[in-house]
């Protein structure tokens, strides 16, 4: 059998890491996140990582690797995914690799072309800036001096911004044209599904979602980051609301509802990533589906 890895994405709170779980120990296999969040091992009620009884039954990778004071791109997620799935098929060949960051899966999927190393000087510069001066100017100087990322690049991510605009002061160049205009050929088969739900299903399980992670102590956990607010890992809905709140400039249920808003908007911004790629087959989020069309 040819060595395949099902990809599994889709928007936040749409049951990915279910399906993913069910269908990694249907095939005995481990599992590979795609999240760029899950991988930092300070942060844990906020972005959703699996709980103990997942990781228990199946193995993941990418799942609190890194610190959040490290920086971590998709060229570097491209390495460590291709990695570990040759790890995996040593022994299996069925890989499943699953998460909702756009970026990262085509990576994996398409390949990156190496980006020039960005001096600290320069990233330094932009993250001082973006401190003081906020969104508003990091977004007029993607304008300025990235449209093409400012038209079709992730607009409401400082992160991926930030990244941006240090890329194209480095280089002269946009950090989309890194993307490999060449699709790399894997030596594996890959096959993409995409879950998806009825938008009230799925705003209503966003909701929920986030009043249950404020139950679990998602404000202590916030609390406890308060000294690296800053940092880019956590430059992140769910964690800038909470952080807002604890500056003391909105009330608590406002930076609640904020979070819900902001993940609401964040979920479609991912489906129109996703719906991008033609590739993807969608289905409910029922892993007995996705094994029908395997």
């Amino acid at each position: 059998m040819q060595k395949t890895c099902i990809v599994i994405s889709g928007p936040t709170a749409v049951g990915k890491t279910s399906v993913a779980v069910d269908i990694a120990s249907h095939f005995g296999t481990e599992i590979i996140s795609a999240d760029s969040r899950q991988c930092y091992k300070e942060l844990n009620i906020g972005v959703a990582k699996p709980d103990e009884s997942d990781l228990l039954k199946v193995k993941h990778h990418f799942i609190s690797t890194h610190s959040i004071h490290e920086s971590i791109t998709a060229v570097d997620f491209e390495k460590y995914a291709l990695d570990n799935i040759d790890t995996i098929f040593q022994n299996n060949d069925i890989a499943v690799l699953v998460g909702g960051t756009g970026l990262y899966i085509k990576a994996f999927c398409s390949g990156f072309d190496p980006i020039p190393p960005v001096t600290p000087e320069i990233r330094n510069a932009i993250i001082q800036q973006y401190e003081m001066l906020g969104i508003d100017w990091l977004t007029e100087s993607l304008i300025q001096k990235d449209a093409e990322f400012a038209k079709s690049g992730e607009m409401k991510n400082p992160q991926r911004m930030m990244r941006a605009l240090e890329v194209i002061e480095s280089t002269g160049k946009s950090i989309l044209s890194f993307q490999s205009q060449q699709k790399k050929i894997r030596n594996f088969n890959i096959v993409k599904f995409g879950l998806e739900l009825p938008r009230p299903e799925l705003y209503d399980r966003i909701n929920l979602r986030v009043d249950l992670m404020m139950q679990s102590g998602l404000l202590n956990e916030v609390e406890s980051l308060m000294p690296n607010s800053k940092l880019n890992a956590l430059q992140t809905v769910g964690y800038t609301e909470l952080f807002d709140f604890i500056n003391g400039n909105q009330s608590l249920d406002e930076a609640v509802n904020l979070i819900k808003q902001n993940s609401r908007h964040y979920a479609k911004r991912q489906m129109t990533w996703f719906k991008k790629d033609e590739s993807t087959t969608w289905v409910e989020p029922d892993f007995k589906k996705i094994l029908s069309k395997i």
